[in-house]
């Protein structure tokens, strides 16, 4: 009787943390929703200084960054999937690289950044504010945008970590898996989907205006 009072509030518990997962994914939604409509609004009074202030941008280490993020999301998935089946092995490694290649994706956002805070275009300098409305409005919104998007990816990087960390003392290869720890691999694992579908708007948004 014990047991399947465990069995039924373990199951409450686990739909409970995939309802709440998805609720906050959807208030994620909200808050980037809301910058893209913001951005739209901003880019049709401005066009043509949206499309001069893009020319600006960095579109090799845009379009690389987009691949990273999108072997992401499938190295990932298949790291849920290998745990799922009880390879651990498998499913630490592909999580490795996931987490890998956010570090990567953070790397090339700086180098970015750098490039672009080093040739005095960034809020509030001289160089910015000597340039049109259209075009303050589109690198102050590139600025928003992608560090919020940043922040994200090193929240997604620590949680994916830490889901690492948490899967490895788990049962060892060829042994049952612990649904609640797919669970929380698989919450994470949608955080990082998140994450990578918000860049895919992102990239065409500031790096492919024509």
């Amino acid at each position: 009787m014990n047991n399947t009072m465990e069995v039924v509030e373990s199951h409450h518990t686990d739909e409970g943390a995939k309802l709440g997962m998805w609720l906050f994914l959807f208030t994620e939604l909200l808050l980037f929703g809301g910058m893209f409509i913001l951005y739209s609004i901003y880019r049709a009074k401005h066009s043509q200084e949206f499309f001069l202030a893009a020319s600006e941008l960095n579109t090799f280490i845009g379009t690389f960054n987009t691949l990273v993020l999108l072997t992401s999301s499938l190295t990932v998935a298949l790291s849920i999937e290998a745990y799922r089946r009880a390879h651990k092995k498998a499913a630490i490694w592909l999580l490795i690289a996931t987490i890998l290649m956010g570090l990567t994706f953070m790397v090339n956002k700086y180098i970015e950044w750098t490039a672009k805070i080093h040739h005095g275009i960034y809020p509030g300098s001289a160089e910015l504010l000597s340039m049109s409305d259209g075009e303050m409005l589109f690198f102050n919104l590139y600025y928003v945008m992608t560090g919020l998007h940043g922040l994200h990816v090193v929240i997604g990087v620590g949680v994916l970590s830490f889901m690492l960390y948490f899967i490895s003392k788990k049962p060892p290869e060829g042994e049952k898996f612990d649904k609640s720890a797919a669970i929380k691999l698989e919450n994470s694992g949608l955080y990082w989907h998140l994450v990578d579908i918000i860049w895919i708007f992102l990239f065409p948004l500031f790096y492919l205006i024509s």
